[in-house]
């Protein structure tokens, strides 16, 4: 459990992509109690993609389904770039887009420790390719 408060020491910058204010909220407040700083949150892909151009961030959490779009075109985004990202879903692996099967997810409703676990290891994989 110690190891996962360390990784979140590092003080990660994270967009959240969750298109639920309540839910944005709490992963807000549930992140900062671990060091992680939301740095941009989006509730569409349309926002999701202009805070993507724009904001500078370690992470993203990606929510599978934004209201009735796809995530996918803000995943593809990531991927291109190079940008660590985990999914958020309560629809399972089965449910990621097929190029981006392999990616880390998080099953909702959230566990602190599967949350903060998943985020710094993404993180860790892209600078360790970069």
């Amino acid at each position: 459990m110690e190891h996962w408060r360390a990784e979140a020491a590092l003080g990660r910058r994270v967009l959240v992509v969750e298109d639920e204010p309540l839910i944005a909220l709490a992963l807000e407040e549930m992140l900062a109690e671990h060091g992680y700083r939301v740095v941009a949150s989006a509730q569409t892909v349309a926002v999701a993609l202009r805070h993507v151009a724009e904001t500078q961030f370690d992470v993203a959490l990606l929510d599978l389904r934004i209201g009735a779009e796809s995530v996918e075109p803000v995943a593809d985004r990531l991927d291109a770039m190079g940008a660590a990202f985990v999914f958020a879903t309560g629809y399972g692996r089965s449910a990621l887009p097929p190029a981006h099967s392999a990616r880390p997810i998080v099953e909702k409703p959230f566990r602190t420790e599967a949350l903060i676990a998943a985020l710094a290891a993404a993180a860790r994989r892209a600078a360790q390719k970069a």
